[in-house]
């Protein structure tokens, strides 16, 4: 068991000094073609490595085409809640708490979903502005989230939420009947950070005020 335990110490230390040796490949490739990417910290970029399987040239690709789109459609360099009046007046986004691994822990409610004025170009802002604040919640070294889509009461009305959880990238959807929804949550997430309508203590925390 100790040397599993010695070699399993010793590939994780292999993979940091693997990462942090490619993150510095990365940064001085991309910042010789946009200067602007100075000011992304490591932590950034190492997700657009872990991204791309650490493939330097792939993760760059894909990094530069993020920050040419995030100056064009983010000029102020972030969302107010000014710009997403439609989508905020729906409380349909939460966000509060941790899972066991410290992953923040995010709450989508379908069914106040519905299409209105703002259209999509407010669709998309609010998508970042979710992101954005999502980020600023993960602690250092962490590179994922939990989202809870909460589909109860959705119906046709609702049909574009597929766009949300297509954005939201999940990586891993389970889908989970009413009866065993508490305890499939308890084995990612402590009781004390559940939120309140799945059986926990955690108030939902409207995401424009977490």
């Amino acid at each position: 068991m100790m040397m599993s335990s010695n070699n399993m110490e010793s590939s994780a230390k292999a993979k940091e000094e693997e990462e942090i040796t490619k993150i510095s490949l990365m940064r001085s490739m991309v910042e010789t073609q946009d200067p602007s990417s100075k000011e992304v910290d490591d932590m950034t970029m190492r997700r657009f490595l872990r991204g791309r399987d650490l493939d330097v040239e792939k993760a760059s690709s894909m990094f530069l085409k993020y920050l040419k789109w995030r100056r064009s459609f983010v000029p102020n360099g972030f969302i107010s809640p000014s710009e997403l009046t439609h989508e905020i007046q729906q409380n349909k986004m939460f966000l509060q708490g941790s899972d066991k691994k410290g992953r923040p822990i995010s709450v989508l409610l379908a069914a106040r979903h519905f299409q209105h004025n703002g259209g999509l170009d407010e669709f998309k802002r609010f998508i970042v502005y979710i992101f954005d604040k999502i980020l600023t919640r993960m602690l250092p070294g962490q590179d994922k989230f939990i989202v809870i889509g909460d589909l109860e009461g959705w119906g046709y009305a609702n049909c574009d939420i597929r766009a949300y959880l297509s954005a939201l990238s999940l990586l891993q959807i389970v889908f989970v009947e009413n009866k065993s929804l508490k305890s499939t949550l308890l084995e990612e997430i402590d009781e004390s950070q559940l939120p309140e309508i799945y059986g926990g203590t955690l108030p939902l925390i409207p995401i424009q005020d977490s």
